[in-house]
């Protein structure tokens, strides 16, 4: 038998070198809350084609899919996106490599000195426990403060740091060891990992422990493939929302089967061996009257604002996707709202989202 715990720690007077330190123990100041002027997180990383965010900062997230479901290209896109809005990004890559990934990113159009600055690329095979690996993590962090960090197989990183994939309380040591470090330095961490192959089975969690979803502080997204990725082809995969704890994604999302939503469709698009595109569809309702009623507002907004612009400054001031942004302004012109010479002019009054047009 084993006597009783030492209780001596729990009567240790704080020394006075702690006084500096972070005091988790201490109530939280609830005076925003209460006042009605707390903020709910916001996801502003990584973006729809409509210009929605996807990533909450701060906070970690996870993607979900079988193989070649597209989790990668996913997180590829959210990296371009963050690199054009001048941030820097961190990669943590426990499946490829260099060559493997900065391939797919210069195939979607990345601009190499964006990559070269910008782009922090990891390849560790041991674990972070030593002092050194963590300063140097640490230092990626605090040099650049990225916005976006991405764990690129977390099932082979989890091993990597002799822990079980399948246990509970590893993967809480895990969210603790990797993800919550990138996201205390204030960036959005994406991790990527697969689903069990019995669909039957599988609900909304990954390959792994219950626990990776269950402590997650952002959202998670599953993303099952309808149509290959190939050279050549325009790939497409369902994106659902499998838990979003600040709540802020289903309000642009559809109802969807299993109680998950629909918040769109990844879809790459391959023109060449070294050239594709990619983006988050936004769901619509199957109709032949669809129409991207907020890209065409924003874009109504934007006249309304400005006066009559070209269709390169219209990309410029519409948060979005630049291919997205240019069928939306098809709809506007085809239904008489913009003008088709350039400068675009806006000929009426577009309706606001909830009125009828």
């Amino acid at each position: 038998m084993t006597g009783p715990p030492d209780l001596t720690m729990l009567n240790t007077a704080p020394d006075d070198d702690d006084d500096n330190q972070p005091r988790p123990w201490q109530p939280v100041n609830l005076d925003a809350v209460l006042a009605g002027t707390y903020q709910p997180p916001q996801p502003t990383i990584g973006r729809r084609e409509d210009g929605t965010g996807m990533l909450y900062p701060g906070r970690a997230h996870t993607v979900v899919s079988e193989t070649e479901g597209g989790k990668t290209w996913l997180a590829l896109s959210w990296t371009v996106d963050e690199m054009n809005d001048g941030h820097h990004v961190i990669y943590i890559d426990f499946e490829d490599d260099e060559g493997g990934v900065v391939g797919r990113l210069l195939l979607l159009g990345a601009n190499r000195d964006l990559i070269r600055e910008q782009f922090h690329y990891l390849r560790p095979d041991m674990a972070l426990s030593s002092g050194v690996n963590r300063d140097d993590l640490d230092r990626v962090l605090t040099d650049h403060g990225p916005t976006l960090g991405v764990i690129d197989g977390v099932t082979e990183a989890m091993t990597v740091h002799g822990l079980n994939p399948l246990d509970n309380a590893d993967a809480a040591t895990f969210g603790r060891l990797l993800p919550r470090r990138i996201t205390e330095a204030g960036a959005a961490c994406a991790s990527l990992d697969h689903v069990t192959k019995a669909t039957e089975s599988r609900g909304r969690y990954a390959l792994d422990a219950v626990h990776k979803l269950n402590a997650l502080n952002g959202a998670a997204y599953l993303l099952e493939n309808r149509t290959p990725f190939g050279v050549g082809l325009t790939g497409r995969s369902t994106v659902r929302i499998a838990k979003d704890r600040p709540g802020q994604h289903r309000r642009n999302a559809l109802p969807s089967t299993g109680g998950s939503h629909w918040f769109g469709d990844l879809v790459l698009t391959s023109h060449t061996e070294g050239f594709a595109e990619i983006g988050v569809e936004a769901p619509h309702e199957h109709s032949d009257d669809f129409r991207p009623t907020l890209l065409m507002e924003r874009i109504a907004q934007a006249l309304t604002e400005h006066g009559p612009l070209a269709q390169r400054r219209i990309d410029v001031a519409v948060r979005g996707k630049s291919v997205s942004i240019r069928g939306a302004l098809d709809y506007l012109i085809l239904d008489g709202y913009v003008s088709e010479q350039t400068p675009h002019k806006l000929l009426k009054p577009y309706p606001a989202a909830g009125d009828n047009p």
